[in-house]
């Protein structure tokens, strides 16, 4: 009998052009569902949580699949890791209901934005964060993440070619956590527009340049057809840390108590 599986997956976004399939470049998707070809002997078409853009990371992308192939979960994982390029892993298989969907089901999504503070390149930190040259005002980016929490129209903050009829979401929290030069953006919620992460990290780092104020985003947020367009920090910065499944009232309380600190 069929089963549906769910999949963790981590990758390094930057070889590829986002997750979802495109006829310009290998996809995240595309060696998924290669790898599950080369185990299965079967194509199958695999749905995931949402999409990264090109260049943008995952420690928690979450996807699903039916195959008529019946394994142990161990064997999922070790066997599509066996097939997968090094840059893609399956952390983790489990067995799911016949009604979950990767995408539906979800009811949060936690991503991470690194910034490298240093007016010298770092080698090693150039494929995952985005290196700021100038100093940033934390108390004044403090404040407009405080601003950010929340339900708000978001439709400021929309990448173009962005197909969400809703730019309602909801914020449950956002973080700044130091790390010597490192400077984390940790956003928590409901779900995202198209670049709407990076477009609040562009702007948060606007308005700890100094270059905005937090009065102008607020009108962002009360006035987006008014107000001036949100900056887009590049994608090599941002990962996708989580998905939550659950109820929204456990996902809400656990963003403001402590669902940051456990995912370190």
């Amino acid at each position: 009998m069929p089963e549906k599986i769910k999949l963790t997956l981590a990758y390094d976004g930057s070889a590829y052009v986002g997750w979802q399939l495109q006829p310009n470049g290998i996809s995240v998707q595309e060696c998924v569902e290669r790898a599950l070809l080369q185990l299965c002997g079967e194509r199958i078409r695999v749905h995931s949580s949402g999409r990264t853009d090109a260049g943008v990371h995952a420690r928690g992308m979450v996807c699903h699949f039916v195959a008529a192939r019946v394994l142990p979960l161990s064997a999922w994982r070790e066997g599509l890791n066996r097939f997968l390029p090094e840059d893609i892993a399956v952390r983790e298989a489990e067995k799911v209901a016949d009604d979950f969907h990767a995408r539906y089901s979800a009811i949060a999504k936690h991503y991470r934005y690194t910034l490298l503070r240093d007016p010298v390149r770092s080698p090693l930190e150039r494929r995952t964060s985005w290196r700021i040259k100038s100093l940033l005002d934390l108390d004044r980016m403090q404040q407009a993440c405080t601003v950010l929490m929340g339900i708000h129209d978001f439709a400021a903050f929309r990448g173009a070619g962005c197909s969400s009829a809703v730019t309602q979401k909801e914020i449950y929290n956002i973080t700044l956590t130091e790390a010597d030069r490192l400077l984390y953006v940790d956003v928590y919620g409901s779900g995202f527009l198209r670049h709407m992460v990076r477009m609040i990290v562009g702007t948060l780092v606007e308005i700890g340049r100094g270059r905005r104020s937090v009065a102008t985003l607020r009108m962002m947020l009360s006035e987006p057809d008014n107000a001036p367009a949100a900056i887009t920090a590049p994608p090599h910065g941002l990962c996708l840390i989580q998905v939550e499944y659950g109820t929204r009232q456990q996902v809400r309380q656990g963003a403001r108590e402590n669902y940051l600190d456990r995912a370190e």
